[in-house]
């Protein structure tokens, strides 16, 4: 299994919101992101996550430009599958994956990253021909290690089939547990890393969202609210509630033992996390320092059950 710290630094929001191309230029600046990367680094997070997309690769400059800065050299995981720009081309197919990660190195400054995804499946592309490309550039020593990112269990068997798969990246938190059946124990059993991003759910355990009130300006909500639309709902207020009294009793912020519980999860290697400011990794250490117990762990989970 490929070694990957436990938390692992997301920076999908260094010049933009992740891959949406309408707010390209947008999230964080070039300083804001140096700060972010400045105090991950100080906690001893040296992995950062990014895509070529992200930002439309304002994410892979900035990070670029904080290692020509610093001097210092974070383990990377960058992705490739949507377009840099709105009309530009997208996929996964052999030609455009080698275009992609030699303009991802450039804006990187570095000869090769630690690890390589497909930032989704592409249906117009054979697997085989994506993942037989990223065994050239495994073997070519462009990459240390690939993977996969928002893949069902189906393709992930697939591409399995077809090569050295080493990680899966896909959203997992509390609020979303749908890979807990299939999927995570997929994993296990192929000796696959399972990552978890969005571990915090676009922010519902952080307790930012609240029952009858609107969401907090710049949040998530406002900006890109239909993947989290569903969460609107009395019995994920009520179990919010009780997470933050769990929490309390915990000492720890209800976004620390959110992410306490992903740590604990037993079939979660690695978490992706995306503050947007510094101060927001105080709950990741939190979550570092906090060792919860198997029944304890299974009774913050049961919170989202009823």
């Amino acid at each position: 299994m490929l070694e990957i710290p436990r938390v692992v630094l997301g920076c999908g929001n260094f010049g933009g919101i992740g891959s949406a191309p309408e707010f390209f230029g947008q999230g964080e600046s070039d300083e804001e992101a140096f700060a972010l990367m400045d105090a991950a680094w100080a906690m001893d997070i040296d992995w950062f996550d990014t895509a070529d997309a992200y930002g439309g690769g304002r994410s892979e400059a900035a990070i670029g430009k904080w290692i020509a800065a610093t001097g210092h050299r974070p383990r990377i995981t960058t992705k490739t599958l949507n377009p840099m720009e709105a009309g530009a081309d997208s996929g996964l197919s052999r030609e455009r994956i080698m275009r992609q990660i030699e303009t991802s190195l450039e804006r990187l400054g570095v000869e090769s990253v630690e690890a390589y995804l497909a930032h989704g499946p592409d249906p117009k592309t054979p697997l085989e021909e994506t993942i037989g490309t990223f065994e050239e550039l495994a073997a070519a020593g462009t990459i240390g290690a690939y993977g996969v990112s928002n893949f069902e269990p189906a393709q992930l068997r697939k591409a399995l089939g077809a090569g050295s798969v080493a990680i899966v990246q896909n959203s997992f938190s509390l609020l979303d547990r749908g890979d807990e059946t299939e999927l995570v124990p997929l994993c296990v059993e192929q000796g696959v890393a399972f990552q978890a991003f969005s571990p915090l759910a676009g922010g519902w355990l952080t307790g930012k969202y609240r029952r009858g009130e609107e969401p907090p300006d710049g949040s998530r909500m406002t900006m890109r609210p239909e993947p989290y639309l569903h969460l609107r709902d009395e019995r994920v207020y009520e179990a919010l509630d009780r997470l933050a009294d769990e929490a309390a009793g915990h000492g720890v912020s209800t976004a620390g033992l959110a992410l306490a519980w992903l740590l604990a999860h037993p079939g979660v290697e690695s978490i992706v996390v995306g503050p947007r400011r510094p101060e927001h990794l105080a709950p990741v250490r939190e979550a570092i320092g906090l060792e919860l117990t198997p029944e304890e762990w299974r009774e913050i989970g049961s919170l989202f059950d009823r």
